[in-house]
């Protein structure tokens, strides 16, 4: 008995000792395949990107989760809001260093939201080409978590401003268009 209470007691000891915070260890991984899926839930309209290599996409070498997702799902929201006008969708990219099974992923997804079992579309599929809007590589080069949650704040406040603009000038256009009926 004691000595499962000194194991125990070691292991605490041990878990406090260790810092709190680890970081995740991060490497470099020469390609990384992704593609991005985007929905809402006020229409039926969802998009899929093209699959696209992605060269030097940092992941963490435990669990391989992709470094930056919230990077890359925001430059498919930019990309939805600013080109097509498709405000408010919610993107997603699946991802994974073997191009097999992310075209696995893309094929079990365009099935999903492709024909139902009736045969009739519930969605309206829409495909964005490579030509059209290309996931850029994040480098991580020296960044902490706290600088990549300021890069990511960053780019949201800089979307944010741009749908301001782009509602004031919706909002002066209708406002000259009134003032010339009232004419």
């Amino acid at each position: 008995m004691k000595r499962y209470l000194y194991l125990l007691l070691a292991t605490i000891m041990l878990t406090v000792a260790s810092p709190l915070s680890t970081n995740a260890k991060r490497v470099v991984v020469p390609k990384m395949y992704m593609f991005g899926f985007a929905a809402s839930f006020n229409d039926t309209i969802v998009y899929f990107t093209d699959i696209q290599a992605i060269d030097s996409a940092w992941i963490e070498k435990k669990s391989g989760f992709l470094q930056s997702r919230n990077v890359y799902t925001s430059q498919m929201r930019t990309y939805l809001n600013d080109e097509l006008s498709m405000p408010h969708r919610t993107c997603v990219v699946f991802y994974s260093t073997k191009r097999a099974k992310v075209e696995k992923k893309y094929l079990k997804m365009r099935h999903k939201y492709g024909h139902q079992k009736d045969g009739s579309e519930h969605f309206d599929v829409r495909y964005i080409t490579e030509d059209q809007m290309r996931f850029r590589p994040v480098d991580l080069t020296g960044l902490d978590e706290a600088e990549l949650a300021q890069q990511a704040e960053d780019e949201e406040q800089e979307k944010v401003a741009r749908q301001e603009r782009k509602q004031q000038k919706k909002q002066q256009k209708q406002e000259r268009k009134a003032g010339r009926r009232g004419k």
